[in-house]
């Protein structure tokens, strides 16, 4: 082992034995069956610091407790585990990605999957860039656009093993955005609120038309967090029309 990785290994341990960061490993492990590495800890220490110091310049989140940072941000986003159990993607797209939730935080315990976060707010598209930087991520692409525009792109249409969207839109807006990039087979994971289940049912037509079928809903229990929370599951059984998605501001304008 050489001074760096010594270094490392102390940092890490003064932080485990003396950073409240570990209730946040312990419960990933207890709800979700995440196991982090000291590394993987320290990444989540880094973009914490980093979202605070940021927040103070630019609003990306309306959290800025520490406390909730690691509960309804980095918590929340191991949730999505429980949709794909011990196979993780691939291939994810995370729409609306805000400041990099739930994606960036996936990443980082699972360093292999390729990545692609989209953020139409200029602000919150470079401050994701920028953690990617400074956490020496591999295989992330952040892209400033509309997800309506990037369904049309033959790089990205229904090419992705999953699609991902947390707090993004009603579910019948948001079939739209995310179906017509996941490939067929491939899986659309919504994180919702207590409106989930309700939102599922009234959206099945609208997935039906897109090539989805509803799956599953996964009820999410978040320690200290009394709201309900779904995880709502969409596959993907046939081919999106290539009308779909519609132009920009269509989708909300007009649910189908």
């Amino acid at each position: 082992m050489n001074r760096r990785d010594t270094a490392a290994l102390c940092l890490y341990f003064f932080y485990v034995y003396n950073h409240p960061m570990e209730n946040l490993a312990r419960e990933a492990l207890s709800q979700f069956n995440v196991h982090m590495t000291g590394r993987q800890v320290m990444s989540l220490i880094t973009y914490e610091r980093e979202l605070l110091d940021w927040n103070q310049k630019f609003n990306l989140t309306a959290i800025r407790d520490v406390e909730s940072i690691r509960t309804k941000h980095f918590l929340d986003s191991f949730s999505c585990v429980l949709a794909w159990k011990a196979i993780p993607p691939r291939r994810l797209i995370d729409i609306g990605t805000g400041a990099g939730f739930p994606g960036i935080p996936l990443k980082i315990i699972y360093p292999a999957m390729q990545l692609t976060l989209v953020e139409s707010v200029g602000k919150k598209a470079m401050f994701c860039q920028h953690i990617v930087r400074v956490l020496g991520l591999e295989g992330v692409n952040v892209i400033q656009a509309r997800a309506e525009d990037l369904g049309k792109k033959s790089e990205h249409r229904e090419v992705y093993d999953w699609a991902v969207a947390r707090a993004v839109a009603n579910m019948n807006v948001l079939s739209e955005y995310l179906l017509p990039l996941v490939k067929i087979g491939g899986t659309v994971l919504a994180q919702k609120g207590e409106s989930g289940p309700a939102e599922a049912q009234s959206a099945e037509n609208a997935m039906k038309i897109l090539g989805g079928k509803l799956k599953q809903l996964i009820p999410v229990n978040l320690p200290g967090v009394a709201d309900d929370r779904y995880l709502v599951l969409i596959d993907k059984v046939a081919a999106t029309p290539p009308k779909y998605p519609r132009n920009a501001g269509m989708p909300a304008k007009t649910p189908l």
